[in-house]
């Protein structure tokens, strides 16, 4: 299978809450892998229990059928790889590697996590980025990871991208990166109406997000707003 645009989510909904409105303006097929999409084990997370679920399988499963729909309402294609949803700094992530050394050609448009809040999204986008790199002439797109980004007061406006590189994430991929602007989105009724859908398919998600972000699925909010970098050498 060839695809145009691939987006590298670290957890089921990662790429949907950071990137759908880009998907959907995009051209030609794309695809989401999900790179921690696994069971995490016997034991159920906090996170995964305030999500209602009584089993790390249970939670593995019903979250790749959320994933799944989320997928066809954005009309992308769906991979996921089995890595267990734990620490993913522990882990090799080949599958990854492999996934990414087999697809991604100088063509193709490539999005990995800035990693602005979570470790995991970093751990994944320096794997991602170490693979991309071999690629010549390939300058992956850096998504801001939402809702985490929305954190920045800035976050919505044209100073938000400056905002953000203060941030550790940022700085450090700066230091070994050349980053530039690429595109900022500020979604239309329609494009927020897709993504709106989008987002919902991730039932078990909305109520602990809306915990710790508040109104992050408000309109005009946090999730209306879409930022990317490019990375160069």
């Amino acid at each position: 299978m060839s695809w145009e645009t691939i987006v590298v989510s670290p957890h089921f909904d990662d790429a949907v809450l950071s990137v759908a409105g880009l998907l959907a303006r995009r051209e030609g097929d794309a695809v989401i892998v999900t790179a921690l999409g696994g069971a995490a084990g016997e034991a159920l997370s906090a996170w995964d229990r305030l999500c209602g679920f009584v089993s790390a399988e249970e939670t593995a499963r019903e979250r790749r059928a959320e994933d799944a729909r989320a997928c066809e309402i954005l009309g992308v294609d769906q991979v996921v790889l089995d890595n267990p949803d734990v620490p993913a700094a522990g882990l090799p992530l080949d599958d990854l590697e492999a996934f990414l050394t087999e697809h991604a050609t100088p063509r193709t448009r490539v999005l990995v996590p800035m990693g602005i809040g979570n470790a995991d999204h970093e751990a994944v986008r320096d794997r991602a980025l170490d693979v991309l790199r071999k690629v010549e002439t390939l300058e992956p797109w850096v998504y801001a990871d939402l809702p985490y980004a929305s954190a920045v007061r800035e976050w919505g406006s044209p100073a938000a991208g400056e905002a953000l590189a203060t941030r550790p994430p940022v700085r450090a991929l700066a230091e070994r990166y050349r980053l530039r602007p690429g595109p900022r989105l500020s979604l239309d009724e329609g494009g927020w109406m897709l993504k709106r859908r989008a987002t919902l398919a991730y039932a078990s998600q909305i109520a602990p997000l809306a915990c710790d972000y508040g109104e992050f699925l408000a309109m005009p909010g946090p999730l209306q707003h879409e930022l990317v970098w490019v990375l160069g050498d």
